[in-house]
């Protein structure tokens, strides 16, 4: 296996040599680029989640200019996260994860970032792994409402089968 910059035996640089990369790859670049800043596996669905958020194609897989794209993406996310982690723990907490989520323009009320602290956080932290879940999640939760609506008043009608289909596509 091999990530951004380190060709694989071979020049390929994906593991299956079909040039594309799955999510069980993305796992593995990641968890062996040490960018979590810890050599833990890095979460599958995350991993999954990076995939849906950039695989254009729906193929579930992302070619080489869609896995440099996510590289990019990721270290943005990794300079962001590091920058309100205000006391170096490689966490951030409630209050560091709702400055964080204010810098990045969402508007949430005090109960949706405790909502998201208790689905991302173990004992009231979150790592970068779940930060990068967090962060597609929103990301594509909100572009899914803002399609929606159409008057910009923060307001939509859904239909419960169409509700699925946005919140299952993340």
């Amino acid at each position: 296996m091999a990530f951004a910059g380190q060709p694989a035996p071979g020049g390929g640089f994906y593991q299956g040599g079909d040039g594309q990369i799955d999510a069980d790859e993305l796992q593995r670049c990641l968890t062996q680029s040490g960018i979590a800043g810890a050599y833990k596996p890095f979460n599958l669905e995350t991993c999954r989640l990076m995939i849906s958020m950039l695989d254009r194609d729906m193929s579930g897989t992302l070619g080489f200019n869609e896995f440099k794209e996510l590289w990019a993406v990721v270290n943005g996310w990794k300079q962001h996260f590091i920058s309100f982690d205000n006391d170096s723990s490689g966490t951030v907490d409630r209050q560091e994860l709702e400055k964080a989520l204010v810098n990045m323009g969402f508007r949430l009320s005090p109960q949706a970032v405790t909502a998201i602290t208790r689905r991302y956080s173990t004992h009231g932290k979150i790592t970068f792994d779940d930060y990068i879940a967090c962060c597609v999640k929103l990301r594509a939760l909100t572009e899914c409402f803002r399609r929606r609506d159409t008057s910009q008043q923060g307001f939509v009608n859904f239909q419960y089968d169409d509700f699925i289909q946005c919140v299952m596509s993340v």
